[in-house]
């Protein structure tokens, strides 16, 4: 049984995978037994009504487990990695503060990184003019035209951010402008936030894809369209930060004339397919993660198999042992 004592410097867990992998149901599974509170390591369900195109954990899961880092933006607004690394190190320390454990979950492996690394984010202010200018050339000459110069000036920060979001690829540019250096060398490691342990979720390439086909299809039929509309009448930017998240981008498209039904959907499914790449591909670069297959088994025997990992590697800390 894992031990009830939490320091302040004490272990976090987290789980993490690609997107539709079942991360949100093991880790309410898991969490009660292991006294943990999840901490949410998504860089879309940080906005307020973005829900079902973010797969947002239903009313069900967040009685069942305090969830922490949900709807803590307005989709009208800008929301940097700092965020999320100040409001993460307040959850972790206010988790502790109750004896309980932090459980990161999520498939944005930047924010994760952020608070287990506790990395040392390059003080640059935006620059608003740069940025503009940036974007505008986005806008002409194309998403992989920006990407492309990126690639040149920093291909570790290319290879990690996806072509589409222009957001990132601008502030990657912005940093690499403002200081001289890429982007991917300024985020150092700080003294990181204590002992972790990490479990991720993967299934083989053909069911994961057929998980996002029916994911999508699911959000279509719980009511995404709607959402998105409803954003877009409130006011929200169809080029905001929030409105480029998979799912709002490609129905905003379509509702404004861009494409049609079947494009969009089409489009979402594909765009979807190769973010959950680009997710597999950062998270296999740390060998700190233990891999557990969730189409090996299912169900207890699965949440079993991540409570079991998670509990061995916390019971064998030294803050666990006191």
């Amino acid at each position: 049984m894992v031990s009830e004592r939490i320091g302040s410097g004490g272990p976090v867990a987290v789980i993490c995978g690609p997107t539709a992998v079942g991360k949100s149901e093991i880790a309410c599974a898991v969490a009660p037994s292991l006294r943990a509170e999840i901490v949410a390591a998504d860089s879309r369900t940080v906005f307020r009504g973005m829900n079902i195109g973010t797969a947002k954990p239903g009313a069900e899961l967040l009685r069942r487990v305090p969830h922490h880092l949900l709807d803590v933006a307005d989709p009208s607004d800008a929301f940097t990695l700092a965020d999320y690394q100040r409001l993460a190190r307040e959850a972790v320390a206010e988790i502790r503060a109750r004896g309980r454990l932090p459980l990161l979950v999520g498939g944005t492996g930047l924010y994760i990184r952020a608070v287990v690394d506790d990395l040392v984010l390059p003080p640059v202010p935006p620059d608003p003019f740069l940025r503009a200018r940036l974007e505008a050339e986005a806008r002409l000459g194309g998403r992989d035209h920006l990407h492309s110069r990126l690639r040149s000036l920093d291909p570790a920060a290319a290879s990690r951010i996806d072509p589409n979001n222009v957001r990132r690829v601008v502030r990657a540019l912005e940093i690499a402008a403002a200081t001289g250096l890429p982007a991917s060398r300024l985020q150092g490691r700080g003294a990181g936030i204590g002992p972790a342990v990490m479990v991720g979720l993967v299934t083989s390439r053909p069911d994961l894809y057929r998980r996002i086909d029916a994911r999508v299809d699911e959000q279509l039929s719980a009511g995404l369209v709607d959402e998105v509309r409803g954003l877009l009448d409130s006011g929200v930017a169809p080029k905001s930060q929030a409105m480029a998240a998979l799912g709002y981008k490609e129905i905003a498209e379509w509702l404004a004339g861009e494409s049609s039904y079947e494009e969009a959907v089409d489009r979402l499914k594909r765009n979807t397919r190769r973010y959950a790449k680009r997710q597999l591909t950062w998270f296999r670069g740390d060998p700190r993660i233990e891999w557990v297959d969730v189409g090996d088994v299912g169900g207890e025997a699965l949440a079993a198999r991540v409570r079991a990992i998670i509990e061995r590697v916390l019971d064998s800390s030294p803050d666990r042992r006191k």
